[in-house]
């Protein structure tokens, strides 16, 4: 089997590609490679959906336009804007000799490929850079997977590698909206030693997408595997087209389909 590799479907990679590339370099071939989509529950597009409407909110506040529409009949998405004015000083502060910009999108080329950002709001002085980003989400209880996560990664080196700012002047604040009983914080400071630690995980991994694209202009089977072990497959919608469905789950389908055989054909 033989795929052109001008074919291949972007040349952009957000913090979400990298996620999902570190995380399975399967999945990540089966759905930007292969195309496939992924089921969505009426939960998850409930949730994204709400997500959607609260960073436009967020978006049209910071640019001076009335938000009473965006939240007429929507009491709890008011309640939750209001909660946020009133915990984070950096939404309300409109200093004249300050840069803020919602929906600031940034793009560094790395390697060939072009890696992009969004930040939910930039703030920039002479001395220091805040991201701010918008988790609709309440705040997790530990920390660390933030930290590791692409996200933050990625948008603290974009930053740097496109701004004259120190790694140490810049720093990357989540709020978690529907935190309670208000919205919570956590900030991320940066470093010239976790900036370092960031471009060598980004040459290797996307070295490794680099190969793993070769490889898949000629080999059907294409990008790795995880273990079996880590238990992520069980819940993932390609687990069958991976082979990685539960034996019992298996042992079901083709007891069903051996009943099936023995039905006899109703007449019409």
């Amino acid at each position: 089997m033989s795929h052109s590799i001008n074919s291949f479907p972007f040349t952009r990679l957000s913090q979400g590609h990298l996620n999902l590339l570190e995380n399975c370099p399967r999945k990540f071939q089966h759905i930007y490679f292969d195309q496939l989509g992924v089921p969505i529950s009426y939960e998850q597009q409930e949730r994204l959906s709400w997500g959607s409407h609260f960073h436009l909110l967020m978006q049209q506040r910071e640019l001076g336009l009335p938000v009473e529409s965006l939240v007429e009949g929507e009491q709890q998405l008011h309640q939750w804007l209001s909660a946020l004015i009133n915990a984070a000083p950096e939404v309300l502060n409109r200093d004249t000799q300050t840069f803020r910009e919602s929906e600031h999108c940034r793009t560094l080329n790395f390697h060939g490929y072009l890696l992009t950002v969004v930040y939910d709001l930039l703030i920039g002085t002479n001395s220091c850079a805040q991201i701010l980003d918008w988790k609709t989400f309440p705040q997790p209880k530990n920390r660390q997977p933030l930290a590791t996560d692409w996200q933050t990664r990625l948008y603290l080196y974009v930053l740097t590698e496109t701004s004259d700012y120190l790694p140490e002047q810049i720093s990357m604040t989540y709020w978690f909206v529907k935190s309670q009983p208000r919205p919570q914080s956590l900030k991320f400071s940066y470093s010239r030693i976790q900036h370092q630690k960031n471009r060598e995980d980004l040459t290797e991994l996307l070295g490794q997408l680099s190969c793993w694209q070769q490889r898949y202009q000629d080999d059907p089977i294409g990008f790795p595997q995880i273990a079996a072990s880590t238990g992520r497959c069980q819940n993932c919608s390609f687990a069958v087209r991976c082979q990685r469905t539960p034996e019992s789950v298996v042992n079901n389908t083709k007891g069903l389909l051996a009943n099936l055989t023995e039905l006899q054909e109703v007449p019409l």
